[in-house]
């Protein structure tokens, strides 16, 4: 597993890159892995804690924390994410970007992804993948994936306060509503 940015091995990988033409589309897939056993029977009813990374030009890509203020985002052989248990590839699409142009794309998005800003619900893996297929193809990643993060962001006066989102915005100024406008609000927002 190798921490990005990574500045060495850019140079190699365009020169075979342009004596191919690096013009070709490649696939991109979403590989999830099981962060507990439990996800055997949650992920029949929609549910489960998946950890995620995406593979494109023979490499994943994935987010994970660190207690550094430095890049979490790290490349691994496709479906071997050290210390998850595989689970399945979902083909999210393609791109054309060679692959010195996706590592430029991933050592850009990197620095927004450091590893002591990791957070289980409100930035983990999911969220890093997620925006990595939505620039890419303009799609989210499916829904179930990172389902249980946002069930815990709904929930998050019932979590351990170590991973509550802290968070909260203010809107100065505007009134308080009473309960019954609660689900008229919710509906909006969402």
């Amino acid at each position: 597993m190798r921490l990005f940015p990574l500045s060495s091995s850019s140079s190699t990988s365009s020169e075979k890159e342009q004596s191919n033409g690096g013009s070709s589309r490649v696939m991109l897939y979403l590989n999830i892995y099981d962060l507990t056993p439990i996800n055997n029977y949650l992920y029949w009813f929609g549910l489960g804690i998946f950890h995620s990374g995406i593979e494109v030009h023979g490499m994943e890509y994935g987010f994970g924390a660190h207690e550094y203020p430095t890049s979490g985002v790290f490349e691994v052989e496709p479906r071997s994410c050290p210390g998850f248990i595989f689970r399945r590839s979902v083909l999210l699409g393609s791109t054309n970007m060679s692959r010195s142009e996706f590592r430029s794309f991933i050592e850009h998005l990197s620095a927004k992804y450091h590893g002591d800003n990791y957070h289980l619900i409100a930035k983990n893996c999911n969220h890093f993948t997620d925006e990595v297929c939505k620039r890419l193809t303009g799609k989210p990643i499916p829904g179930w994936v990172n389902r249980m993060a946002r069930l815990g962001s709904f929930c998050n006066c019932l979590l351990p306060e170590s991973i509550q989102i802290t968070a909260v915005r203010h809107l100065p100024d505007h009134p308080t509503f009473s309960g019954k406008f609660v689900p008229l609000i919710m509906f909006l927002l969402f």
